[in-house]
């Protein structure tokens, strides 16, 4: 089996047990996926002080926010309400683009978490977007590090969807059709929309 591609949020996390999971889990390369590199409240986080940090303990830092952060930058990736549409992002050559440099990073060896802000994976795109694509176009398992280092499988957290829309009761849809309304619920819910 392949190496995992993690994913890990920080929001409200120490810095120093930030590292401590990432070293749990033999990351390598920390891929910065946040559209803006920066936080309101958490500044260890902040773009050049997270690469000291990394670089500190042995461990490489990429940017990946313009190719899978889920703010994009061409208006066609926006619905009428100016809520970002990720099936559109998805099929766009920028996310290509970083979709194929994860897999280069990983055909060199080394093992890497995306990291982006929010505390819960199912609130994030790192799940909503690089995970859902990931899970149905590729072998990749993906890894989710919770906020207590605990970690839970992209399969895991799109059938935990179904808990929290209330979806696993109805009878009159299959497994696969709940999970995909649940999926489709949680973006209206999360998904970034442009300020009015």
């Amino acid at each position: 089996m392949n190496t995992p591609l993690y994913t890990i949020g920080y929001a409200t996390k120490p810095i120093e047990i930030f590292i401590s999971q990432l070293q749990q889990h033999g990351i390598t390369v920390v891929a910065d996926i946040r559209s803006v590199p920066y936080s309101n409240a958490f500044f260890d986080y902040h773009q050049e002080a997270i690469i000291e940090h990394l670089n500190s303990h042995g461990i490489r830092y990429v940017y990946l926010g313009d190719e899978l952060g889920p703010r994009s930058k061409d208006p066609a990736h926006y619905d009428d309400s100016g809520q970002i549409q990720f099936d559109r992002l998805m099929a766009s050559a920028l996310f290509t683009q970083g979709i194929q440099r994860l897999a280069k990073g990983q055909q060199r060896g080394f093992t890497i978490a995306l990291m982006c802000a929010e505390k819960d994976p199912a609130t994030c795109h790192r799940s909503l977007l690089v995970g859902y694509f990931l899970n149905r176009h590729s072998e990749q398992v993906i890894e989710h590090i919770h906020h207590d280092g605990t970690t839970e499988t992209q399969i895991k957290l799109e059938q935990r969807l179904c808990q929290i829309h209330d979806m696993e009761a109805d009878l009159f849809l299959s497994p696969q059709q709940r999970q995909q309304q649940a999926y489709e619920l949680q973006l209206k819910q999360t998904s970034y929309r442009k300020p009015e």
